[in-house]
């Protein structure tokens, strides 16, 4: 095994973070998944986080417009007491408090998350536990709660659901779009908040691990840089593609995907085909 990460393992874990990022069917359990097939070393928490930078730097271009007027009314209602009622206004303090809680489970369970958490059968329950709940959920919402109907209350379960993201396999869409459509919302405004709220999120958690970067003898800066402007390229595609099956489609597919992997997962796990960690 190589003492670095080869160009071709940054190039194909790159593309799948950019495939499987925005889709709800978790990046962290491909990138494990495709590592221990292969017979790659894990490429670790901090490349993970890092590559991530591409694909939320896809988002903010995607949503730029949508981006750029939150940001300016929210700071311009610091000052304008009457433009604290603008729904982008609104939306910005949402994004913010929805934030907290990954940021304080992530601090608070950091090792976990770098450590234990990154097994296989770990990844295996999840990827069937949460398949099922975001079907449950497509299947009893009522689709019906748009942007302007979310609220403080809201945003603090949206972001309990982005949360359980921290556990590899849970997936961040998955979760925190499961999270909107148990209160009710459209699948594509769950979509788009879930997106948003990911931003501060990932770019904070990316900031967080590039000191382990430097420190990683496996892991190279190179190598990073690569995985990452590949998962952009790929990531823009995907969910400028995703945001339009959301309009009419449901998320059946992507519910049959992650049981079916799931499954497949514990049998090579139980016949010992791959290593759980």
């Amino acid at each position: 095994m190589s003492d670095h990460m080869s160009w071709l393992q940054a190039i194909i874990l790159g593309i799948s973070q950019g495939l499987t990022e925005f889709l709800p069917i978790s990046s962290s359990a491909h990138e494990m998944i495709i590592n221990h097939l292969v017979g790659w070393k894990d490429a670790g928490a901090a490349f993970t986080a890092i590559t991530q930078i591409g694909t939320e730097t896809a988002v903010v271009i995607y949503f730029r417009k949508d981006i750029i007027d939150i940001v300016s009314k929210w700071f311009q209602s610091l000052t304008n007491k009457e433009l604290r009622s603008h729904p982008h206004a609104k939306m910005g303090w949402y994004v913010i408090f929805g934030t907290l809680p990954i940021g304080f489970f992530g601090v608070l369970f950091k090792d976990a998350i770098e450590g234990s958490l990154r097994n296989l059968w770990i990844v295996s329950a999840t990827l069937i536990v949460v398949g099922i709940l975001l079907w449950v959920a497509d299947v009893k919402a009522k689709h019906v709660k748009t942007d302007e109907d979310l609220n403080f209350g809201d945003s603090t379960v949206f972001g309990l659901g982005q949360a359980l993201a921290l556990i590899p396999g849970v997936s961040r869409s998955g979760a925190t779009i499961s999270a909107g459509l148990f209160m009710g919302y459209k699948r594509e405004v769950a979509a788009r908040y879930a997106f948003l709220l990911a931003i501060p999120a990932v770019f904070a958690s990316a900031l967080f691990q590039m000191p382990n970067i430097s420190q990683d003898e496996f892991v190279n800066w190179p190598a990073t840089i690569v995985a990452t402007l590949v998962a952009f390229v790929v990531g823009y595609f995907v969910i400028a593609q995703l945001m339009k099956y959301l309009a009419t489609n449901t998320f059946l597919p992507f519910v049959i995907y992650r049981i079916a992997l799931g499954f497949l997962l514990i049998g090579l796990l139980a016949t010992n085909t791959i290593s759980a960690t």
